[in-house]
């Protein structure tokens, strides 16, 4: 498996992977840094992020098990660079997700906000 940047052209996977609109993936692929998990030519899983201030944000974590591991290895990578903390919200409902946080060291830190009526939970990992 293969970690690249995305591209415009892979808005169309992206959109598949999370059931938004394909101008959607466009516009976070411009806005964000997304990197792509790739088996072959195909995508398997994505994580876009964007650093503020002294933290990275994961703004989303697609693809499965396996995959996200890895992807979430790119923004802790990134924000050990640069001596940042990184923070990711959860769906209370997502427990895959939850694991792949906790096994990777981010602790949960509160209650984050509620997107569509889906309540999230709040994970950090602190600069070592």
């Amino acid at each position: 498996m293969d970690i690249r940047d995305a591209v415009e052209a892979d808005a169309e996977r992206l959109a598949e992977l999370t059931g938004s609109p394909q101008d959607v993936m466009r516009n976070l692929v411009h806005d964000r840094t997304v990197r792509v998990a790739t088996d072959g030519e195909t995508i398997e899983g994505f994580v876009s992020y964007d650093a503020r201030e002294e933290t990275v944000h994961v703004t989303q974590l697609e693809g499965t098990d396996g995959v996200r591991d890895r992807l979430l290895g790119e923004p802790i990578r990134f924000a050990d660079s640069e001596g940042m903390a990184v923070e990711l919200l959860v769906p209370e409902d997502e427990g895959a997700t939850r694991d792949t946080a906790e096994d990777a060291g981010f602790e949960r830190t509160g209650s984050g906000p509620t997107f569509e009526g889906q309540p999230t939970v709040r994970y950090r990992l602190d600069p070592s």
